[in-house]
């Protein structure tokens, strides 16, 4: 498939993506992410890896790297799966101490 990223024209197809990330270790998943097989990857690691560009360049093509991804057939996720750990509040942090129970707020 012949897809427009960052202003130049790739042919992408759906074996030849895996095969360019063969090989190379996920990094960790903090914005959009793409699943190529069992792994999944960030799409500011698999972008430069398919078009040979400089990850930089990447960046500002993040949603035309989706799109592309999303129509070769790959699961595209829009945030990571890990929930932000949640910071206690003094009162919580207090009322756990003295083994009481602070209600949600």
């Amino acid at each position: 498939m012949r897809r427009v990223i960052a202003r130049h024209p790739f042919c992408l197809t759906e074996s030849g993506v895996p095969a360019s990330v063969k090989g190379i270790t996920p990094e960790l998943v903090t914005a959009e992410s793409v699943t190529t097989g069992r792994r999944r990857h960030p799409v500011k690691q698999v972008g430069p890896v398919i078009t040979r560009q400089d990850r930089r360049d990447v960046t500002g093509a993040e949603a035309e790297a989706v799109r592309a991804m999303t129509r070769l057939g790959f699961t595209c996720h829009t945030h990571p799966d890990a929930a932000p750990a949640r910071v206690p509040t003094p009162l919580r942090t207090a009322s756990a101490l003295l083994g009481g129970a602070c209600p949600e707020a």
